[in-house]
């Protein structure tokens, strides 16, 4: 190797070492959000009964195991495609109600609390959704929604918006009886973009048929971590750009 190359090197495998040991910048989106839901449905009280809309492989039932939980889905999403991202596999076995999330055959005031979660940006009326919930939720019960405030295109051909900003949630909930306790954002403009930086090696390869050399891979890294010593430093920039908004909110 010549001397340019070794040096490269050797800066490459510091970086990967900081990298492995830190740098988590941009890695914390799911892991903030399962933190926030766990928390939040052990507010729900115990017995309460649940319903987790467009439930999809009941990733949280086993956060519920003090409520009455029951699953719903349109279970039309198997995992496969060819545009955007997918999952590969996609278990739908395990949903109690097949149905439209706007019309969920249940009597009006069933149930005391509807968990949502990354489900609105694949209907194409989220507004709907809300009205339903409403229907079902006996006064003085819980919603909890998450939902991406931005996202690349993900279980096409379901996938109609990139996401919801707060000022959606601001003005359908209350215009459907239920008062906001909680506005939680996940992540901020630095985490995002650190995220989106991560995510360019797979776009590289899958998208032009290149790879990053050693040179770019560095530059990333070296991005990184400047994004991390910014974020550590934010103060609101999720009123720009964050990674998603968690609510929860009460039935009047």
């Amino acid at each position: 190797m010549t001397r340019k190359a070794n040096l490269l090197q050797s800066i490459k495998s510091k970086l990967i070492a900081i990298d492995r040991k830190a740098l988590r910048v941009g890695t914390m989106n799911e892991s903030y959000r399962v933190t926030w839901l766990q928390a939040i449905l052990k507010r729900i009280p115990e017995g309460n009964s649940i319903l987790d809309a467009g439930a999809g492989e009941c990733q949280f039932k086993k956060f519920c195991g003090h409520l009455k939980y029951t699953s719903q889905d349109f279970a039309q999403y198997h995992g496969v495609g060819n545009i955007g991202l997918h999952t590969s596999t996609w278990d739908n076995s395990k949903i109690d109600i097949i149905s439209d999330i706007t019309s969920i055959p249940l009597p009006d005031q069933s149930v005391d609390a509807v968990l949502c979660t990354e489900v609105f940006e694949h209907i194409p009326n989220p507004g709907l959704a809300i009205q339903e919930f409403s229907r079902l939720i006996r006064p003085g019960g819980h919603l909890i929604i998450t939902a991406p405030f931005t996202s690349l295109t993900h279980f096409a051909p379901y996938h109609f918006a990139t996401g919801l900003s707060r000022f959606f949630y601001e003005k359908y909930l209350p215009e459907n009886n239920f008062d906001i306790l909680e506005i939680d954002f996940n992540g901020n403009y630095f985490e995002f973009v650190a995220q989106e930086i991560r995510r360019v090696k797979y776009v590289t390869r899958h998208f032009t048929n290149q790879k990053l050399n050693l040179l770019q891979r560095l530059l990333f890294h070296l991005n990184l971590i400047t994004l991390q010593n910014l974020s550590r430093k934010d103060k609101g920039s999720s009123e720009l750009l964050c990674f998603g908004i968690h609510i929860f909110a009460i039935k009047k």
